[in-house]
């Protein structure tokens, strides 16, 4: 695959059919922490226009702590879980009031789907998830997504909307993700630094992870920072969708393919949605150790994990369950869908295919894990 230029993926971001747009809570409020309702009708604006143009458009959306936390006579955004929580319930209703409020302008309906991590992680919730929001962009709506702050844990969540964006691209074989933010755009180190400069293009975000330097949490009403946006960045250019990322107030341009804020090329072709799945959605439920050999032929990528070449097998796991391939040293080669129970594998280890038949069945002759159903990490 040819890397392509930055003009080209500034066009594909203009003509996408379906395009997902990422806004965190530091874009769609106040300094003090209240929703600013100008902001969120500037950016309504934008993709109202986008969606009259006959784009399928998705928004990600954070912002129900932050929209509550004021309202609820807080100086700032609570720290503790239960709070967190209390926060959004209330935010999340003054958040969505004011999309519906400024979408009805334009004569645009939305819908509100709140996801928990747990939805995404189980294939049956994943796509049910994936049916709703499909029928939904049928139906000519603009679907709103938030993470249910209200019921997720600390324990299991995405922590910010970057990465839920990113599934979701996915999800709804998005041909765009726009990531909006309050910096215009990812710099060469933290934009407040001396002899900072955007960059204007990103061909391979892969490579960019590890030569930019980048801060951290950016604001004190959301939960990511540059560096959960490059990693949703790279999510969506191995999935297949080139990303823009700039600033709420660029989203507009951002959209038609002006060159704003930092475009990143995609790095592979599109996948099947569920390998997209298996890949970044899904939680391993259990660990297929392999020898030296195996490993080479799965970081090859087009070779199914056999018996013969595994050593070993941790957790518990059912048939059809996701499991992490990795090898000796500890290091994750791959994801993919077990073929057997992890109480059938031990006495599988190690065996070629003629000895698994003659010793334990012809059912038994199969690979652990078939390269349909597996994804390098």
């Amino acid at each position: 695959m040819s890397t392509p230029s930055q003009a080209e993926i500034r066009r594909r971001v203009a003509e996408a059919e379906t395009v997902v747009v990422k806004v965190g809570s530091s874009s769609l409020t106040q300094a003090d922490g209240h929703l600013d309702v100008g902001k969120l009708n500037a950016l309504v604006g934008a993709l109202a226009s986008t969606h009259l143009m006959g784009a399928r458009v998705v928004l990600v959306s954070s912002g129900a702590i932050a929209a509550g936390f004021g309202p609820l006579g807080f100086d700032a955004r609570p720290t503790d879980v239960a709070t967190q929580q209390a926060t959004a319930a209330v935010g999340q209703g003054l958040l969505m009031a004011q999309y519906e409020a400024a979408f009805g302008r334009f004569g645009v309906r939305v819908g509100q789907i709140l996801i928990t991590a747990e939805d995404t992680i189980r294939a049956t919730q994943y796509r049910n998830v994936q049916r709703t929001l499909d029928r939904l962009l049928d139906l000519g709506v603009v679907p709103i997504i938030n993470e249910n702050d209200s019921l997720a844990s600390n324990e299991i969540r995405f922590g910010d909307n970057d990465r839920l964006s990113a599934l979701v691209a996915n999800l709804v074989r998005a041909d765009a993700l726009i990531l909006l933010t309050d910096v215009d755009g990812l710099y060469t180190a933290p934009p407040s630094e001396p002899g900072s400069k955007r960059i204007s293009y990103v061909p391979n975000v892969v490579d960019a992870l590890g030569e930019v330097k980048v801060g951290g949490t950016g604001s004190k009403v959301g939960t990511g920072g540059m560096v959960t946006k490059l990693e949703a960045a790279r999510v969506a250019a191995v999935s297949g969708i080139p990303t823009v990322l700039t600033r709420a107030g660029l989203a507009g341009p951002a959209l038609m393919g002006d060159p704003v804020g930092t475009a990143f090329a995609p790095v592979k072709r599109r996948g099947s949605t569920r390998r997209l799945w298996i890949g970044f959605a899904a939680e391993p439920r259990g660990t297929i150790i392999v020898d030296a050999g195996a490993a080479e032929a799965v970081r090859g990528g087009r070779a199914s994990l056999l018996a013969a070449g595994a050593v070993e097998v941790r957790g518990a796991f059912s048939a059809g369950d996701p499991v992490w391939i990795d090898a000796e040293d500890g290091t994750h080669l791959a994801r993919g869908l077990a073929g057997y129970d992890s109480e059938e594998v031990p006495r599988m280890l190690g065996r070629n295919t003629t000895q698994l038949k003659r010793i334990l069945g012809e059912e038994y002759a199969h690979p652990l894990v078939h390269r349909d159903n597996l994804v390098l990490v």
